[in-house]
């Protein structure tokens, strides 16, 4: 089974897409197997992140914005793919460094993550998008 999943991101930072997934997963009446899930683009990333505390994931943010500045700051000077904006290089770069796809088992029709786990859209570009998100479910 297969299907495209559609996200609206805000801008950089991560956006949740456990209920998408697991909705999914119970119209199509999953039970044991696993799911994968692609992202559709090179300037954003999956995540499996904790999803109790907003300041994870602003935390988060944070850190990969000082990892990987945008374009304009005097320490990404070396960088020639400018002409699409100052976050449009390290949107690359992050999405480079993160994954663009994950595997969770499913268990009687529910995705195995931890306790605090969620799965996130991460944005790394200054935009909102529409992201694209493949799922496919495979039967044990």
């Amino acid at each position: 089974m297969q299907t495209q999943l559609t996200i609206s991101t805000h801008g950089p930072g991560l956006t949740e897409i456990t209920r998408e997934v697991a909705d999914w997963l119970a119209r199509i009446g999953a039970r044991d197997g696993l799911v994968t899930l692609f992202i559709r683009h090179s300037s954003a990333s999956l995540l499996i992140q904790e999803n109790a505390d907003p300041e994870v994931q602003a935390d988060l943010t944070a850190f990969f914005h000082r990892l990987v500045p945008p374009s304009d700051d005097p320490a990404m000077a070396y960088l020639t793919h400018t002409y699409e904006g100052p976050d449009d290089m390290p949107g690359h770069i992050k999405a480079a460094l993160l994954p663009v796809s994950l595997q969770i088992p499913v268990a009687e029709g529910r995705m195995a993550l931890g306790t605090w786990q969620g799965i996130y859209v991460v944005e790394h570009r200054a935009r909102p998008h529409q992201r694209h998100v493949a799922l496919h479910f495979r039967v044990d």
